[in-house]
């Protein structure tokens, strides 16, 4: 249990895997989010926008978790706990870049439309628990 990311997480990282990231709500409850993943060196990065609760939560109290498990062995797991920083500048870069790792495609469309701002989190590890 250290603070980076061996090898084998990384390769977890690098498969179009869900992950799920918790946060921690105004009110001290946990705060789950299904998201897509990827790390950079041993931060791991998910996007969001200025206009979900995890992004409030997030600048509220930048502690997270995210888990990442894979769907064909599911008894294997990825689990970083640590600090979360957030930053407008590579958002619309990075869910296009998620959007083609999940989906085969970019741009994202999901936010066609919308005024979404999206926001990079940058988690900053400090626990790394990894089950190969």
């Amino acid at each position: 249990m250290s603070n980076a990311l061996p090898d084998g997480a990384k390769e977890l990282l690098d498969r179009p895997e869900f992950a799920t990231v918790a946060t921690i709500g105004s009110d001290g409850q946990p705060q789950l989010s299904v998201v897509w993943v990827k790390h950079d060196g041993d931060d791991v990065l998910i996007s969001t926008t200025t206009n979900r609760q995890k992004y409030r939560n997030i600048a509220r109290d930048p502690r997270v978790s995210v888990l990442v498990f894979p769907k064909d062995k599911p008894y294997s797991y990825l689990e970083v706990r640590g600090t979360a920083t957030m930053s407008e500048q590579g958002g619309r870069e990075l869910i296009d870049e998620f959007n083609e790792k999940y989906h085969g495609v970019r741009p994202y469309p999901g936010d066609k439309g919308t005024d979404n701002v999206r926001v990079v989190v940058r988690i900053t590890p400090d626990k790394v628990v990894f089950r190969g």
